[in-house]
C-alpha cells in the first residue's frame, strides 16, 4: 500500500511505545512469511525438476497397480506428515506471539494522564479534551495535539456507523461502534506530525476522514491547549474581520457550528472557534489557506459530496466578509 512509503503515515515508522511493539510483531511476521515462501517455492521447484528413470507405462499385474514402491511411500507421508506439522506449530507460534503484543500494549499505564475523547461523525474526527475543571475543557477537531513522552488516553465512540482510528505511527486501529465507547493508550516519543486514518468504509467519503496527531514539547503543548481554552477574539468594531463576523452570526453557519464567545452554538458541525489554527479543511482534504477556504463555504459538495455542509448561496462580498472573519480564528 503506497501511504506505507510516507513517514508521517507508516507502521514501520514507529513513534511511540505502542507502535513499536506493533512494529515487532509486523517484522516477526513478516521474516517468518519470506521464510515459508521461500521454503515453498524451493520444494515447488524441487518436484518440477526431479528425474525419475520410472517410464511412463501402464502399472503391470505384478505391482497390482501400485505406482510407487513401499519406500517411495513412506518417504512421502513423512514430508506431508512433517509440512502439515511444522504448519500447525507456526500456526500456534504466531497465536501465541500476537497475545504477548496484546498483552503489552494494554500493560500502559499512568496517574492523571491526559484524556482525549475522539468521536467519529460521517466524516469528520470531533474532538474533546476533557478535564475534572470545566472552564479547562475545550473541543476541536481533526487534529489531537499530544505532549511528546506522556502517555494520553482516548476514549472513543461513533455518532452514526462504524468508524476505525488508525494512526499508524504511535498505535493500531480501534474502531469506534455506536454506543460503545472503549478507551486505549498512545504515546508519541518524537515531535512530529503524524497522519491517521479512517481504517474501516464508512460511506461515500470514507477516503477523506483523516485526521493528524501533533506531538510536541510539553510547553508546547501547553500554549496551544491554554489559546484553545479561550473564546474566539472579537474582532475590532467597523473592521472587515467585525463586518464578516456579522454576516457569520447573521447566516445559516450557526445552526451547525459553535464560535465560544458568541451567540454562535451549533452542534451539527465543528467547533470553529480556532479553526484557523489548524492545518487541514474538511478532516484532511484540503490544506488550510484562503482560496480553498472559500471554495469549502462556497459549495462543499463540489468538494466532499455527501457532507452535511450544504452549498451557500452568498455574494462575493459575503463570501469575502465571512472567509475573512474565519481566517481570524487562531
Amino acid at each position: 500500500m503506497l501511504f506505507l512509503l510516507f513517514n508521517d503515515h507508516s507502521m514501520t515508522e514507529a513513534m511511540g511505545r505502542q507502535a513499536g511493539i506493533i512494529a515487532r510483531e509486523w517484522w516477526f511476521f513478516f521474516w517468518i512469511a519470506v521464510v515459508v515462501f521461500i521454503a515453498t517455492m524451493g520444494a515447488l521447484a524441487w518436484a518440477l525438476m526431479k528425474k525419475t528413470d520410472r517410464p511412463l507405462e501402464e502399472p503391470s499385474p505384478q505391482t497390482s497397480g501400485a505406482k510407487y514402491t513401499a519406500h517411495e511411500e513412506r518417504g512421502m507421508t513423512l514430508a506431508v506428515g512433517s509440512a502439515v506439522g511444522i504448519t500447525v506449530i507456526i500456526l500456534f507460534v504466531l497465536l501465541f506471539h500476537s497475545m504477548l503484543t496484546g498483552k503489552a500494549i494494554r500493560r500502559f499505564e499512568s496517574k492523571n494522564a491526559i484524556t482525549i475523547q475522539v468521536m467519529g461523525h460521517q466524516w469528520w474526527w470531533h474532538v474533546i479534551y476533557q478535564d475534572p475543571v470545566s472552564s479547562q475543557s475545550f473541543q476541536t477537531a481533526n487534529e489531537i495535539h499530544i505532549p511528546v513522552g506522556e502517555p494520553v488516553v482516548i476514549l472513543t465512540s461513533s455518532n452514526d456507523v462504524i468508524h476505525s482510528f488508525w494512526a499508524p505511527n504511535l498505535t493500531g486501529k480501534r474502531d469506534l461502534i455506536p454506543g460503545y465507547q472503549t478507551a486505549f493508550w498512545i504515546q508519541a516519543d518524537k515531535p512530529g506530525r503524524y497522519r491517521g486514518q479512517c481504517a474501516e468504509f464508512c460511506g461515500h467519503q470514507h477516503a477523506h476522514m483523516a485526521f493528524y496527531v501533533i506531538a510536541e514539547e510539553k510547553a508546547d503543548f501547553e500554549k496551544w491547549k491554554q489559546q484553545q481554552i479561550q473564546p474566539a477574539q472579537l474582532p475590532a468594531p467597523g473592521s472587515a474581520q467585525d463586518k464578516g463576523m456579522q454576516k457569520f452570526l447573521a447566516g445559516p453557519c450557526v445552526m451547525c457550528h459553535t464560535v465560544r464567545g458568541t451567540i454562535a452554538g451549533g452542534a451539527i458541525g465543528p467547533d470553529l472557534t480556532h479553526v484557523a489554527s489548524r492545518t487541514t479543511i474538511a478532516a484532511g482534504t484540503l490544506p488550510f489557506d484562503h482560496l480553498n477556504l472559500q471554495q469549502w463555504i462556497r459549495n462543499a459538495q463540489s468538494i466532499k459530496p455527501g457532507a452535511k455542509m450544504p452549498a451557500m448561496q452568498l455574494t462575493d462580498e459575503d463570501l469575502n466578509a465571512i472567509s475573512t472573519y474565519v481566517e481570524s480564528l487562531k
